[in-house]
């Protein structure tokens, strides 16, 4: 995932309004959105090469989500997979940040990672890159594949127009669809330096990414609210369609005591 837009108890009606963005290649193997069948308190997409998942959300509350870290001059070949450290939060018991402490070495052992992790009553950021836990407060928020609202130009607008959104009563799922659908290109003076050429800091800028092989895979939209209703939605994307989808919506009631 290569966009998370997110505002937590900011909205009156809303504890978590969140969408976002999975990039990816095309043809690595995922199921959609749903309950797992080995987990059934447990809705998200699957990574059916690794089997874990880049967002998910429980029955009981708890919430995790995952962008990479871009950084190509420190990658590992025989790194663990990330989607494993979202997987494991969501099968599990412990509390969000007992979870970020005992991961082993801080991370090191993965490729670049930002984690957010969350359950009915807190919601915590980490990356391994910065090895530092941050509780989030109440706010908007942006994450790409730097850390935390570090000012690339989607984050910087992603997070004016979810604000924009959040102006009314209700929020418009339709509308933070078409946020995340956005496809405008960035000034090149505006682009981050993430060790990869200029031509892929270009194709990489826009909210919505497409290129042959690779791009904006799904698009998802979370809202929590403080009556514990969640409603989720998932568009999944063909290959450099942006204007085709195919689309799943839950809603559940979370089974909490918090």
């Amino acid at each position: 995932m290569c966009l998370i837009l997110f505002a937590y108890d900011y909205h009156p009606k809303y504890k978590l309004v969140l969408a976002s963005n999975r990039d990816e290649f095309y043809n690595r193997p995922t199921l959609p959105a749903g309950f797992w069948q080995d987990h059934p308190y447990i809705l998200a997409g699957r990574d059916l090469k690794e089997g874990g998942t880049w967002m998910g959300i429980t029955t009981s509350g708890r919430f995790a989500a995952l962008t990479n870290y871009r950084d190509p001059s420190r990658n590992k070949k025989d790194a663990p997979s990330r989607g494993r450290l979202v997987s494991n939060y969501l099968t599990g018991s412990m509390t969000p940040s007992s979870y970020i402490e005992q991961i082993p070495d801080r991370g090191e052992s993965y490729n670049g990672f930002n984690l957010l992790v969350g359950d009915c009553t807190s919601l915590y950021y980490y990356s391994n890159r910065e090895q530092l836990l941050r509780k989030i407060t109440a706010g908007i928020y942006g994450l790409s594949n730097a850390l935390l609202d570090d000012p690339w130009p989607k984050v910087i607008k992603g997070k004016q127009e979810l604000q924009a959104a959040l102006q009314n009563e209700e929020v418009d799922a339709q509308q933070l669809f078409a946020i995340m659908a956005n496809q405008e290109q960035p000034d090149d003076r505006d682009l981050p330096h993430t060790g990869v050429s200029l031509e892929m800091e270009r194709k990489l800028a826009p909210a919505f990414v497409t290129m042959p092989g690779y791009g904006t895979k799904t698009s998802t939209v979370i809202l929590i609210d403080h009556c514990q209703k969640v409603s989720f939605w998932e568009r999944t994307f063909p290959e450099e369609r942006p204007d085709v989808w195919k689309e799943v919506y839950y809603e559940c009631q979370l089974q909490t005591s918090c």
